[in-house]
């Protein structure tokens, strides 16, 4: 079933995983994909660092035919340098190219980029005039509501997006100065659904797939992201709350994810950045410090899954 439309690509589903920086890399993207995330969206990258080759651009951005619709996001504040990037990066195949202006991070949003770009709206456009200028796939844009509280400026760079080619816009519905506390503004995203003609896809406090409907039909958004919350609970894209998911399912996933992963960055950096998710995956279940810790520990894959597998035969006793 076709949901929503980005200019002629059809997107077939409503939940998709959030852009994480560190997090949403292609293991985890192909296991959220498989499970019934609508599409994907690379980690972003810097502009400058794509132009200049930086070897982690490659792994930053490679993904699979079955990852389709794949969009690569890109970040900078120099329109130029953003449009020279694009265009290289439009050579590798993806299905849209995404400009991030949410990134809290003070070391990006300082500089002026990531949401540090919605402080200068005239910038924005000048961006999308150029990428929907020149490229060939769509163009698309990730915004929170503004800086902070007294600069909420969503509407107008809504607009800016729209009017100057931008074919979606996805919504966090916080401003950089809450970061990711305090309550995400449904409101905020239900007026950009309504100032808009192109998709909207609300971000915020999805917690549980009953949040999924309630978003939709609060905002009347096209489509959500779910970030933090799919880290421990990936069955999200298979309408399951993580309560719903048997130690097994647990289990067996953990072990294909371990298993994509240790394939993209080999044995030892595999399993050392599969830890972070691992500690995700184990957080409902109440394990003695200990326990954790050696497991988190474990320096050859063989002797992780051994350990794990014992875990959660425990915890399914």
């Amino acid at each position: 079933m076709i949901h929503f439309f980005i200019h002629t690509l059809p997107i077939r589903g409503d939940a998709i995983l959030s852009p994480m920086d560190g997090y949403s890399d292609q293991p985890f993207r192909s296991l959220c994909r498989k499970l019934g995330s609508a599409m994907s969206y690379t980690e972003f990258v810097k502009a400058e660092d794509i132009l200049e080759r930086v070897p982690y651009v490659d792994e930053k951005l490679a993904f699979t035919e079955a990852e389709r619709p794949v969009t690569i996001q890109i970040y900078g504040d120099n329109p130029g340098k953003i449009l020279d990037a694009a265009l290289l990066v439009q050579e590798r195949g993806p299905d849209v190219i995404d400009v991030n202006m949410g990134c809290p991070a003070k070391t990006i949003s300082a500089r002026g980029a990531g949401v540090g770009l919605m402080r200068n709206p005239e910038k924005i456009a000048k961006i999308f005039r150029l990428l929907t200028a020149h490229l060939e796939v769509p163009v698309t844009g990730k915004i929170r509501l503004g800086w902070d509280e007294e600069s909420r400026n969503y509407l107008e760079v809504a607009k800016i997006v729209e009017d100057n080619g931008g074919q979606l816009l996805a919504v966090h519905g916080r401003t950089k100065q809450q970061g990711y506390g305090g309550q995400a503004d449904w409101d905020a995203i239900a007026e950009i659904v309504d100032a808009l003609s192109i998709p909207v896809i609300g971000n915020g406090d999805v917690n549980t797939v009953a949040d999924i409907e309630r978003i939709r039909a609060y905002t009347g958004c096209a489509g959500v992201m779910i970030g933090r919350a799919a880290m421990s609970n990936p069955w999200f894209f298979s309408r399951l709350d993580r309560e719903c998911v048997p130690p097994d399912v647990v289990r067996k996933t953990m072990l294909r994810h371990l298993e994509l992963n240790l394939d993209f960055y080999g044995p030892e950096r595999g399993l050392i950045l599969f830890r972070k998710f691992a500690a995700r995956y184990l957080t409902p279940y109440t394990l003695p410090r200990e326990i954790r810790q050696h497991l988190m520990t474990r320096e050859r894959a063989e002797e992780f899954v051994e350990l794990l597998n014992e875990i959660v035969e425990g915890v399914a006793a």
